[in-house]
């Protein structure tokens, strides 16, 4: 860029916002320009030099008019005199102009996006001009520092893009690809050149666009060409981005069937070391009580308390099977849990019926700042969550001698609702959750994972914590109002 042309051009400053151009009827009408709005910035300035020395100029002319001097001696310092006046005016209006300049081609390269420019200034403080210079310098260092940013960043996000084994689209608002990373061309079967500019109906994502844009994940069944004709289970996100003020869609697609074959893989896995453990702990001690029954009718002669023996043997054996009934009995309620069926319940009245039910210890209710609650839930379900919860309590309880309290409040758009127990705490909070682990003699260990399984289905959350400075722990179910 020329910084002589740029300088003597005239510039025009167009504010946002500012009114259209005038028609060419109107604009006949407006009045011409002035003429000194019609000359260059680098002129005025000349013309403002040559006007501060007209007068000190006609003053020594006069003055050699007047006095005793020879005509070659009043040519000579009149000619003097003139060419010390344009000098200095010229040199006057390059010392303005020439600072201009150097901002302008500062201010240009930063335009064009060349932060190397810089310019020299004096170590002075007290001069105006060189804060100017001062601070465009380091307005184009620190352009160039986030510009460095920027690009490592973007570098780093195209690597990630690159490398991930998520496919990303970008759409734009016409629904054509701008943007795929390598594993969306891979799960497509075809170059990403070729990709660019089609049409999401081209492309079979069509119906992924239609996923609301929200932060959960939607799932969808598809055969896409980079697969080999399977059909899979893909999690879906549909986000919305701006590019230089145009929205876009920002489309996420993960593989959902090798994870959700490794959880089953974990499943079966967990539900076979369970039923193993439960299934041995019970025909363990029927084999051999089994052995040593055969071999009491074989012995000859008979003790004379064989019936005895053979008849504990037997109970042993009636008992075991009745645990292992029992077991799958429980598995059953916890593997079939039928889908709740809301209704509108009262949460108080419902927590006050449960606690009825319990006449070991006397529950203490509190009731919430806010009074009775409705929440939208199925009351038989809810009702033996919450007689676990309270049986659980008053058993640790009555093992220390504390008492139980429950109560309820609302948190934001969400129910709590607590049980809080004066028992020993926690010992092993891990495995709270975990079916049929039970610390209690004769207990099936399903209690706390079916009341979990029904606060989940209900779209809530239970925890069980102990109390922090006091003693006993605190069950607390939290549900969507």
């Amino acid at each position: 860029m020329n910084s002589e042309e740029s300088a003597n051009e005239p510039v025009a400053v167009v504010k946002s916002g500012a009114s259209p151009p005038p028609s060419p009827a109107r604009r006949r009408h407006q009045r011409p320009p002035k003429l000194i709005e019609r000359i260059s910035h680098e002129r005025r300035v000349l013309l403002t030099a040559l006007c501060a020395g007209v007068p000190a100029i006609i003053t020594a002319l006069a003055l050699l008019v007047t006095g005793d001097y020879t005509p070659k001696v009043f040519w000579t310092l009149s000619a003097l005199m003139v060419c010390c006046w344009l000098g200095f005016s010229f040199a006057a209006q390059g010392r303005v102009v020439r600072p201009l300049q150097t901002v302008s081609n500062l201010l240009a390269a930063l335009r064009e996006g060349d932060y190397s420019f810089r310019a020299r200034t004096t170590g002075r403080t007290d001069d105006a001009l060189g804060d100017v210079i001062r601070e465009i310098n380091a307005l184009g260092e620190t352009l160039r520092e986030q510009r460095m940013g920027a690009l490592e960043a973007t570098a780093l996000l195209r690597s990630v893009m690159s490398e991930i084994d998520v496919a990303v689209f970008a759409f734009d608002r016409e629904e054509r690809l701008r943007l795929v990373n390598r594993a969306g061309a891979r799960l497509l079967a075809r170059p990403a050149e070729t990709l660019l500019g089609r049409k999401a109906t081209e492309l079979e994502l069509a119906e992924c666009l239609k996923v609301r844009d929200d932060e959960t994940a939607h799932t969808l069944n598809q055969i896409f060409p980079g697969d080999g004709g399977n059909r899979k289970s893909w999690g879906v996100r549909h986000s919305f981005f701006r590019e230089r003020g145009v929205p876009h869609h920002l489309l996420v697609l993960s593989d959902l069937s090798g994870p959700l074959r490794e959880e089953e893989r974990r499943a079966w896995q967990r539900l076979v070391r369970v039923l193993g453990h439960e299934l041995n702990n019970s025909l363990a001690p029927i084999k051999s009580i089994a052995g040593s029954l055969a071999g009491l009718l074989t012995r000859q002669p008979q003790p004379s308390d064989w019936r005895e023996d053979m008849e504990r043997g037997l109970t042993v054996v009636a008992t075991r099977a009745e645990s292992l009934s029992r077991f799958v009995e429980s598995y059953s309620r916890l593997a079939k849990l039928p889908p709740p069926r809301p209704t509108a319940i009262e949460v108080g009245t419902l927590l006050r019926r449960v606690v009825g039910l319990e006449t070991r210890l006397d529950v203490e209710i509190e009731s919430a700042a806010g009074g009775e609650a409705t929440i939208q839930a199925d009351g038989d379900q809810l009702e033996q969550l919450l007689i676990n919860l309270v049986r659980n309590a008053v058993d640790a309880a009555l093992v220390a001698g504390g008492g139980v309290r429950a109560g309820w409040n609302r948190n934001g758009h969400h129910l709590e609702i607590w049980i809080a127990d004066e028992g020993l705490g926690i010992a092993n909070p891990a495995n709270l959750f975990v079916p049929f682990f039970t610390t209690k003699p004769g207990g099936s260990g399903i209690g706390l994972a079916l009341c979990r399984q029904i606060a989940e289905a209900h779209g809530g959350t239970l925890t069980l914590e102990n109390r922090k400075g006091q003693s006993g722990c605190e069950a607390r179910l939290r549900l969507p109002l």
